[in-house]
């Protein structure tokens, strides 16, 4: 069964190949999308092609509501989307994918029904198709190469719609088996390195020492350093030593 999440509906309106079916219902389900309908499929349904190119969404594909019309697809929805990149003849508001899944957002969460309209892929959606939608999504493609495969629309405007309903983290680090250095972690370092460095007469003049501690201090607290970069540091550190004292 479809997911209870409240989500958008998107329709495939007489598609043309079972493989870009398929490629739509695997990037939905990429997204966490699963309400697929689908609307007089050239070739039939089910299609075994889609199915091979759904590549474990499969689910969706057995669970999408087929529809002989547009019409039929559309009865139960309150908000319909239309994709596409030509220009109309036609007077409705035009979002990008961003908005446009942000008011979908908006509008589901509120238990509203929307629906986001795919056309076929030779030429997309007819205009009698786009005047059933309340508003369009045009995604800022080059002008000069506008037609986008279905499967990659699809891929496009469900990644949207995972950004409004997902927090998304814009950087991350992957800290592997490790964990940051904390700041006695990076104090401990600091201070081996400076009582070897002094030493070895690095801190000269001596007038010029403490600037000379400070910046290099610095040096280490600017750095974002995990336990096993302190660990590693120690060690160079003592393997210098330790070869300085082989040699004399």
């Amino acid at each position: 069964m479809p997911s209870d999440t409240p989500q958008p509906a998107f329709v495939l309106v007489r598609p043309q190949m079972g493989e870009n079916i398929g490629a739509a219902a695997r990037a939905m389900w990429n997204f966490g999308l699963d309400r697929m309908r689908i609307v007089a499929p050239r070739d039939g349904w089910p299609n075994q092609k889609a199915v091979a190119m759904a590549s474990g969404a499969g689910r969706l594909l057995d669970e999408a509501q087929l529809s002989a019309t547009l019409a039929d697809s559309l009865e139960d929805c309150d908000f319909v989307f239309a994709t596409t990149a030509r220009p109309r003849e036609l007077t409705k508001p035009v979002y990008s994918p961003e908005a446009a899944m942000k008011l979908a957002a908006e509008k589901t969460a509120a238990g509203q029904k929307v629906a986001v309209m795919f056309g076929p892929e030779r030429a997309g959606l007819e205009n009698e198709d786009v005047a059933r939608a309340n508003a369009i999504i045009t995604v800022p493609v080059n002008p000069e190469f506008a037609s986008l495969n279905l499967g990659q629309c699809v891929l496009l405007t469900a990644y949207e719609w995972r950004r409004q309903v997902e927090e998304v983290v814009d950087v991350t680090t992957d800290l592997g088996k490790s964990d940051w250095a904390n700041h006695a972690d990076v104090d401990a370092l600091v201070n081996h390195y400076e009582g070897r460095l002094e030493e070895a007469g690095f801190f000269f003049p001596p007038e010029k020492a403490p600037g000379m501690k400070v910046v290099f201090r610095n040096l280490f607290s600017r750095l974002p350093l995990t336990r096993a970069d302190v660990q590693m540091l120690h060690g160079v550190m003592r393997q210098m030593v330790r070869w300085k004292e082989k040699r004399d």
